[in-house]
């Protein structure tokens, strides 16, 4: 064996003993015991690995629809055995997602006139912000109830943290309070830092995701190629292609799923709209279309479907122009009322892009104005509110007028969140609010706050253009999936149709070909199935990459399914118009 070839495999062995040791370790910062874990997960799953084998050994059903069985159970063994290496990496990723956001949140009230243990109180409270509040709560008891000191509280805690950007963090802090600096000084040092590692996360996941779609290409291709063979190939075999191809339907879907699910925790959590707990139903407009988009669908489900059973016209009667309406028509008509509600909320959510872009401006110039004036918010933006801030105008007119009507500022700015609906918006402007109450310079907060919403709105628009990509790529996807499926389907039904025309007499056909396995009408509601569930997951993909509110994906739904239903239609006239010649 030569040197190269050693090394290499000792590298590789190195490496799977590395995932190996920190797998047996991430066992130890589940919520409960190893002990517990392995009879209450291990061996369940185990059990039913094995269960599905046996399923998959005796059950009376085609290779292809036995293979998914012992694939599901041995998935669900090795993700019990995997999943607290998940669970770490998950805590990961929620630390990464708001450490940026927190990082200001600290340097804000850094500035004013608390404690630094206050700092740490006020944000452990802070729930928006999840595993990174647990972290800084596990600092503060550290302090409280163990008599530690905050730099030996963080020393240990960067022991225990599963980010090592976070860990980085509380080492440095810690040494930098044992060393007597201040803490905002250090914090507004660390500003360049967090802002350049906070960007280098968020790049590294666009560019996980740009590798990601190259596989989920990959893998829908081979399922669709997979999927066509379950067609057509039973007419040659003699096997139950409605069994064959439920099998592959459901490997297809089971594939597609996995990907949403890895592509949706891969995303840089970046959540664009904001909605308050206690007003989440104020918002009439999207509540009524959404209300119009559900009612709209149902009512055409319920008029097509009492169709179907000889009750009223049906879709027939709704396309009176059409002689006899193809069947894709009946799933891609009932959902095009949602295109109302998609329309709606994309509308909205370009409004709130334009209020993100102007703010960091609005309020770098209102705590310049502040600082310079020594006067309070309102009587600065008796004069800031004449500048064109774009489409956050309105908003800070209404926030002028609410102050001036003697509003308490938190009740003002409050309300102009709410008006904004900007999940960023309301972080900084509530950050901003309390560093001015506590007596935190202006100019400072503004202009903090206003570097780091640019850098995030950078940030944006590079997933935009990410998310750009990815829908060309479904959408054609989509087109070409639905394409390889009909032309089968309608080769299939051709050849049915021929070896029904032709008598014993002039050829024994039926020695050649199966074609009476075949139930099309079946098959081509399993097809339109899959159509219908692929715009389903692709639409929230989408969604998913460029972290919109999910209502807009209903956009993206109807138009991925009319496209798969027309390309159907198109596909089964051309090709039969072709075979027929």
């Amino acid at each position: 064996m030569s040197t190269s070839s050693a090394e290499k495999i000792t590298s590789q062995l190195n490496t799977i003993l590395s995932f190996i040791g920190s797998l047996l370790a991430s066992y130890d910062k589940l919520e409960i015991s190893k002990r517990k874990y392995v009879f209450l997960i291990l061996l369940p799953s185990l059990v039913f690995a094995l269960i599905s084998i046996g399923l998959a050994v005796w059950l009376p059903l085609p290779l292809a629809a036995r293979l998914p069985i012992p694939l599901l159970g041995f998935l669900l063994f090795i993700t019990a055995i995997v999943y607290p290496k998940i669970y770490v990496s998950q805590r990961r990723i929620a630390i990464e997602n708001q450490f940026h956001l927190v990082m200001t949140h600290m340097t804000v009230l850094s500035t004013t006139n608390i404690d630094r243990m206050a700092v740490f109180r006020t944000l452990a409270r802070e729930k928006e912000y999840g595993v990174l509040a647990e972290e800084l709560g596990r600092v503060v008891h550290l302090v409280d109830t163990w008599n530690q000191s905050l730099d030996d509280a963080l020393r240990r805690r960067a022991q225990e943290v599963p980010s090592k950007a976070l860990a980085d963090f509380f080492e440095r802090l810690g040494y930098t309070i044992g060393a007597g600096q201040e803490l905002h000084e250090f914090l507004f040092n660390e500003q360049e830092v967090m802002i350049e590692n906070y960007i280098t996360i968020y790049e590294g996941s666009l560019r996980n995701l740009e590798v990601m779609k190259d596989l989920y290409m990959s893998m829908i291709l081979s399922m669709t190629f997979a999927l066509v063979f379950a067609i057509v190939l039973p007419i040659l075999t003699g096997v139950n292609p409605t069994l064959t191809v439920a099998g592959v339907i459901g490997m297809f879907i089971f594939v597609q799923t996995g990907f949403f699910f890895v592509i949706r925790t891969m995303a840089p959590f970046d959540p664009v709209w904001y909605f308050p707990e206690n007003r989440f139903f104020d918002n009439r407009d999207l509540w009524g279309s959404l209300a119009i988009g559900a009612f709209g669908s149902m009512v055409l489900i319920v008029f097509m479907g009492l169709g179907f059973i000889g009750i009223g016209p049906g879709l027939p009667g709704l396309l009176f122009f059409l002689d006899s309406p193809p069947l894709p028509l009946y799933i891609a008509v009932p959902v095009t009322p949602l295109l109302i509600t998609g329309i709606v909320m994309r509308r909205e959510e370009k409004f709130i892009h334009e209020r993100d872009q102007q703010f960091p401006s609005f309020i770098r110039a209102l705590g310049a104005a502040e600082t310079a004036k020594q006067s309070t918010t309102s009587k600065v933006l008796e004069t800031l509110r004449t500048k064109d801030f774009g489409g956050l105008t309105p908003a800070i007119n209404r926030l002028y007028r609410r102050l001036k009507l003697r509003l308490s500022p938190d009740q003002a700015w409050s309300e102009f969140s709410t008006e904004c609906k900007s999940y960023l918006m309301q972080k900084f402007s509530e950050m901003y609010l309390i560093g001015r109450q506590m007596g935190g310079d202006p100019r400072q907060l503004g202009e903090l706050i206003s570097k780091n919403m640019n850098t995030v709105n950078q940030l944006r628009e590079q997933r935009r253009q990410a998310a750009t990509t990815l829908i060309g790529l479904l959408y054609g996807i989509t087109a070409a999936a639905t394409f390889a499926f009909f032309i089968g389907l309608e080769v299939v039904n051709i050849l049915a149709e021929l070896s029904g025309d032709l008598t014993a007499e002039q050829f024994d056909f039926g020695r050649i070909i199966y074609a009476g396995v075949y139930d099309i009408p079946v098959i081509e509601y399993l097809l339109l199935l899959v159509i219908l569930f692929n715009a389903a997951l692709s639409a929230l993909m989408i969604r998913s990459i460029d972290g919109g509110n999910k209502a807009t994906a209903y956009i993206h739904f109807v138009m991925l399914t009319w496209l798969g239903c027309l390309t159907a239609i198109g596909t089964r006239i051309v090709v039969n118009a072709i075979l027929s010649i």
